[in-house]
């Protein structure tokens, strides 16, 4: 008799919507799609290291401008259970700490509860993770950290539809916002992570 494997509605959902067109199109979509593709070549940006545990492996569920909740957003969606401890992908000072929230669903009005933490590295960007369980950080304003380093705890809070890690980096010049694309070191090199695949950190 044939075996057949339970699909979580909520993952099927999110699948069907991140795998259709994404509304918002510009250029620096279609660049991250090419460099995803390994279609165009970068070999000068950052290197950064999966915010995970070393020797482990998690899954993209969301990728940049997936359509889904990253319409507008060059930014990754690690798929965590609450408590997974989170890892500096890059050394820098943390600027800004939030873990007083202790609410979260697929509804906006939790936006405002979202736990976080953003580090700021020595070039001027910044990396912020969202989705931090209540009392999750484990920095506080002004740390120094260190790549690798454990800051914080997984969670579910704020507009979030299961527990798992938003992690973006962007920068700022004369008040003016840029979203930066990431590559990881991964198991089979360094990558630009695309969704629906798992990526194993090895340092």
């Amino acid at each position: 008799m044939a075996k057949h494997r339970f699909i979580n509605p909520a993952f099927l959902f999110l699948l069907l919507l991140t795998t259709g067109c994404a509304i918002h199109k510009d250029p620096y979509q279609t660049k991250l799609k090419l460099l995803q593709k390994g279609k165009v070549k970068d070999d000068t940006s950052f290197v950064y290291q999966l915010p995970f545990e070393n020797n482990t492996s998690k899954l993209i569920v969301q990728g940049y401008f997936s359509s889904f909740s990253h319409r507008n957003r060059a930014a990754l969606d690690f798929k965590m259970k609450r408590g997974t401890n989170i890892h500096a992908a890059r050394g820098g000072v943390v600027v800004r700490v939030k873990e007083d929230g202790s609410k979260g669903g697929w509804n906006r009005k939790y936006r405002p509860h979202g736990n976080m933490i953003v580090i700021q590295h020595e070039d001027g960007s910044r990396a912020g993770y969202w989705h931090l369980q209540f009392n999750g950080s484990l920095v506080k304003v002004g740390d120094t950290i260190q790549q690798g380093q454990v800051i914080g705890l997984s969670g579910k809070t704020g507009y979030t539809l299961f527990p798992h890690l938003h992690f973006l980096v962007w920068t700022t010049a004369k008040g003016n916002w840029q979203q930066v694309a990431t590559r990881f070191q991964t198991s089979k090199g360094i990558k630009f992570l695309r969704p629906f695949r798992r990526y194993k950190r090895v340092d």
